[in-house]
């Protein structure tokens, strides 16, 4: 059954109005009610929080963007989907969870913000090693704000041409102004690197000079959020030109159970000796946790075992991790 800290979790959330949080903390619930033998209950419950989901969603209404799909140049630069992720759906540290929680507060209340002379955050830097999340949250954002995701196709943006790729970005920056959404720049150090570095060129700094330009002059109501796995390698100058920059660390060891628990959750789980699995866990992301769970839970599908036990996820962490290695 529910602990008390997860009472205490649900009233709270309920009462701020928070789903996603109400969600998260069902969820958990169940998982622990599946782990303890009452199947029939965690099987309930997560019914029960998928139908208020889609009911909720129901009620949702999709604003009208003047351009469905890019067309034209654009088509080779930006492609786009309509998320319909919430950030219940991500199992963040709290530190990363809080950070876009304030986002969504900020575009939510956006109206508020701007009649005291505020503008909410709406350019995002977010760092970290891969499979931590940061393009996940991309597709959160977009879901929870109820916009399309437009996702900048570096392999059309960045040609042999360098005045070619800024007049690319200048049609990109024309478009976050003229349809509202959450636009991706993954891997922003592609075109964001350190100017000065001993294989820069003139024509790439001035590619980076417009980048920068286009961001400081950008006066639009879209999300720009850019991501990289190597920070270390951006222009310092690229840090001034975001609201927030939030940093993905590797998951935490109980980060790393909470991903293990969810992806464990439709099928039956032995009691996991999480001793023995915390030296395979350990380094890895949490996608790669992720993906190691699915090969446990459907090997027990398929073979038609009883259940995931600690050898069998150990088996596959293990192997994941040398994919990794």
């Amino acid at each position: 059954m529910a602990t008390a800290d997860q009472v205490k979790a649900l009233v709270k959330s309920h009462a701020e109005g928070d789903n996603s949080r109400f969600y998260t903390v069902a969820l958990q619930v169940a998982a622990g009610a599946a782990r303890n033998g009452q199947n029939r209950f965690a099987q309930d419950l997560r019914d029960l929080v998928d139908s208020l989901r889609v009911q909720e969603n129901s009620r949702r209404v999709t604003p009208v963007v003047s351009v469905a799909q890019p067309r034209g140049e654009l088509a080779q630069l930006l492609t786009v989907s309509y998320p319909d992720l919430v950030l219940a759906d991500l199992v963040l540290e709290q530190s990363v969870r809080a950070r876009l929680d304030r986002v969504l507060l900020e575009q939510r209340q956006g109206d508020r913000l701007r009649s005291h002379g505020y503008l909410p955050m709406r350019r995002l830097l977010l760092t970290g090693p891969p499979g931590t999340g940061k393009t996940m949250s991309a597709h959160v954002l977009a879901g929870e704000l109820r916009l399309p995701l437009f996702q900048v196709r570096l392999d059309g943006l960045i040609t042999k041409f360098m005045g070619e790729t800024a007049a690319k970005l200048r049609l990109i920056f024309d478009a976050l102004s003229e349809t509202r959404g959450v636009y991706l720049f993954d891997e922003i150090d592609a075109l964001a690197g350190e100017r000065g570095s001993s294989n820069d060129v003139g024509e790439i700094r001035r590619v980076l000079n417009s980048f920068l330009q286009f961001l400081e002059m950008d006066q639009s109501d879209s999300l720009i959020v850019a991501a990289t796995n190597h920070p270390h390698l951006l222009d310092r100058a690229i840090f001034r030109r975001f609201d927030t920059v939030i940093d993905y660390p590797l998951p935490s060891p109980e980060i790393a159970r909470q991903v293990v628990r969810n992806r464990l959750a439709n099928v039956p789980v032995g009691r996991l000796e999480w001793s023995k699995l915390s030296a395979e866990i350990e380094g890895l992301s949490h996608g790669e946790i992720a993906i190691a769970s699915d090969l446990a839970a459907k090997e027990v599908i398929l073979s038609g075992a009883k259940q995931v036990t600690t050898a069998s996820l150990r088996a596959a962490l293990r192997e994941r991790r040398g994919h990794v290695s």
